[in-house]
């Protein structure tokens, strides 16, 4: 998800400076879209880790 989130920076990065603002400036919609469900997923199964390390242990 992270990966995917860096190809469309750089994508949108690419199209901001050939002059595509419309099309750079979806794309970096979606790489900021991407970026905060790879941050969502990965808080959600370090909670989801702990407590079940607490209910193992």
């Amino acid at each position: 998800m992270l990966r995917a989130a860096l190809i469309f920076a750089i994508i949108a990065l690419v199209l901001g400076v050939l002059g595509f603002g419309g099309l750079a400036g979806f794309a970096w919609d979606l790489a900021k879209i991407l970026f905060w469900i790879a941050v969502v997923i990965a808080v959600a199964l370090f909670v989801i880790g702990t407590f079940i390390y607490k209910k193992v242990t």
